[in-house]
């Protein structure tokens, strides 16, 4: 009965599709993934690929300097101190030195609470936001390893879950789970376990640890959830426990993504290609393929704010002339970022003006750029911006949806003025996507954008001196340096 039932899965989409499903570690992907992550070396990564782990870490440890005075991360780092416990690692930027695990939570949160943070556009995920912070835990707790193992421990971490994103067909609406903490869990996992060097045989049960713990859920988004921001830093936390409990010699699941109760028929419906995770492991990295934030909101608002700011500079666009503004894009996109529509055109909540479409076309339209101000509780009450939001039309564009549905969403502007004229623009790649890459001066506006917003002052050299210990990585022995470059207060 039991062999029988698990060469099949569940119904999807009216057809029963024929699965293999794994009975030991041996046969199972966690078992490629830890040869993998545990043989990794900075040797075997080409130039590029090194390069493009450092620009990951410069643009998450940017973010978690913004994040640091977000709404919540106080709350957490309060938490963090009535608990106590060893000082094993840092909260960055406030210099407490806290157990690993609850470091890498308050990190992964800072990391993300202003939603600036990388994105893989054909996954829809944030890659570095649960890596980096884990990465860097095990860093400390293992009394400082060198800048070589961290840039393979993050490179490990960043293609797990880039791959596991690119495999998996089933979108964020359908399944309800947010993709950045869910596979996130495994991600950090990885890149902990390779800043630790565990053994293949520890992976394997360090990744059957963290399966009874990955979650993640939408509905964060939907409700304007503070829990939204932290969803990430619980993969981080997650993963110390387990790499530490699998160093002990705990076991966990061994047939962890494809056995019968596996993580690919329980949580992704098995719409998840296992070709697709293994093809090239270690010889192509996806997570080249990663795309960074010119504007500090989620990626499926970006080509619509694109469209809106080349629209309102090429033709000149007052607010005040604006009668409508209908904006196109895929059903997911309209799913996540439009509806319900008088919550997205008067967001009661940072994060949910974070996932509005009509609130950030408005502001685009009204001020001519998208920075860190427009999401505090001010901005998002700016009478001006609402106004305008009110007539911003998100719609499904059917033919946007036919050829682009999984991906982050093309948007499609028409905006008609009071005067009677018409203007039109359809994005389809969004700025800071590897096809429409961000400029030098894009990052620097950027990490200027993010230290302003640090919870404490850094000095004004602060981002170029944190670029100079990344791109020194390959070479630094001690790679807790990079913590203290964003421990201003020691």
């Amino acid at each position: 009965m039991d062999a029988a039932w698990s060469e099949k899965t569940p119904e999807q989409t009216g057809q029963t599709q024929q699965r293999r499903r794994a009975t030991s570690a041996d046969d199972d992907f966690a078992s490629d993934l830890a040869k993998f992550a545990c043989g990794l070396t900075i040797d075997r990564l080409p130039a590029d690929v090194i390069a493009a782990a450092s620009a990951n870490l410069f643009d998450t440890l940017i973010c978690a300097v913004a994040g640091s005075g977000a709404r919540g991360v106080g709350d957490m780092r309060e938490l963090v101190g009535e608990w106590g416990g060893a000082p094993q690692a840092t909260i960055l930027v406030f210099s407490d030195k806290v157990p690993a695990h609850h470091a890498a939570w308050v990190n992964g949160a800072m990391c993300h609470a202003r939603d600036y943070d990388d994105t893989h556009d054909s996954a829809v995920l944030h890659a570095g936001v649960s890596v980096v912070p884990a990465a860097l835990a095990a860093l400390e707790w293992k009394f400082g390893a060198s800048g070589a193992d961290l840039i393979a421990g993050v490179a490990a971490g960043l293609e797990t879950i880039c791959r596991l994103g690119v495999a998996t067909s089933i979108g964020i609406i359908e399944s309800g789970y947010m993709y950045t903490p869910l596979f996130g869990h495994f991600a950090a996992t990885v890149a902990a376990g390779r800043v630790m060097r565990l053994t293949e045989t520890e992976m394997i049960n360090a990744l059957g640890i963290i399966y009874s713990q990955v979650a993640g859920n939408h509905q964060v988004t939907r409700d304007g959830a503070l829990t939204k921001r932290m969803q990430p830093g619980f993969a981080a936390q997650s993963a110390l426990i387990s790499v530490q409990l699998a160093q002990r010699g705990v076991r966990g699941t061994q047939a962890t993504f494809e056995g019968i109760d596996g993580f690919l028929r329980v949580y992704l419906r098995d719409s998840c290609d296992p070709a697709k995770l293994r093809d090239g492991l270690g010889e192509s990295y996806e997570f080249m393929q990663l795309s960074y934030k010119p504007y500090p909101c989620c990626r499926f608002n970006h080509t619509a704010i694109d469209a809106a700011l080349d629209l309102k500079k090429t033709h000149e666009i007052s607010p005040e002339n604006i009668r409508s503004i209908r904006v196109g894009v895929t059903r997911q996109a309209y799913e996540a970022v439009c509806t319900p529509k008088p919550v997205r055109r008067a967001p009661a909540t940072i994060v949910h003006a974070q996932f509005s479409i009509p609130f950030t076309v408005a502001a685009a339209m009204t001020d001519g750029y998208i920075g860190l101000g427009h999401f505090s509780e001010s901005a998002i009450r700016r009478k001006e911006i609402l106004d305008l939001a009110q007539r911003v039309e998100p719609c499904i564009d059917g033919e946007i949806e036919r050829k682009w549905s999984r991906n982050v969403s093309p948007a499609a502007v028409t905006v008609e003025t009071v005067d009677g004229r018409t203007f039109k623009r359809q994005v389809d790649i969004p700025l800071g996507n590897p096809r429409r890459p961000m400029l030098p001066r894009d990052f620097d506006a950027k990490a200027e954008d993010c230290f302003k917003a640090s919870a404490i002052r850094f000095a004004d050299d602060a981002a170029t001196r944190l670029r100079a210990v990344v791109d020194s990585l390959p070479v630094l022995e001690d790679a807790r340096e990079l913590v203290r470059v964003l421990s201003p207060l020691r």
